[in-house]
């Protein structure tokens, strides 16, 4: 009579993936700088924001990279969470 030892599932041989595709670290960190290029672009070469009051009197000027780089830092936030997140199945 034989037995067989069952090989647990955490201990089964997973098939590498190789390459830039399975670097979601990279990846993020190449999405995060791309944002904030387009905000340094957008304060160089962007247009400003401008408000008057009824009476065209007084106005007010705020630089468009400003809301910008408000987003571009929500998006940083989301991007870092997904790409940097420690451990677990990256598939998902």
């Amino acid at each position: 009579m034989s037995t067989v030892t069952q090989v647990p599932v955490e201990a089964k041989h997973q098939p590498a993936r190789g390459g830039v595709p399975a670097m979601p670290e990279v990846w993020g960190a190449v999405a995060i700088a791309s944002m904030w290029v387009a905000v340094l672009v957008t304060a160089g070469y962007g247009g400003d924001f401008v408000s008057q009051n009824a009476g065209q009197t007084e106005s007010t000027t705020i630089p468009s990279a400003v809301f910008v780089a408000f987003f571009a830092f929500l998006a940083s936030v989301a991007v870092a969470k997904r790409a940097f997140r420690g451990g677990g199945d990256r598939t998902s």
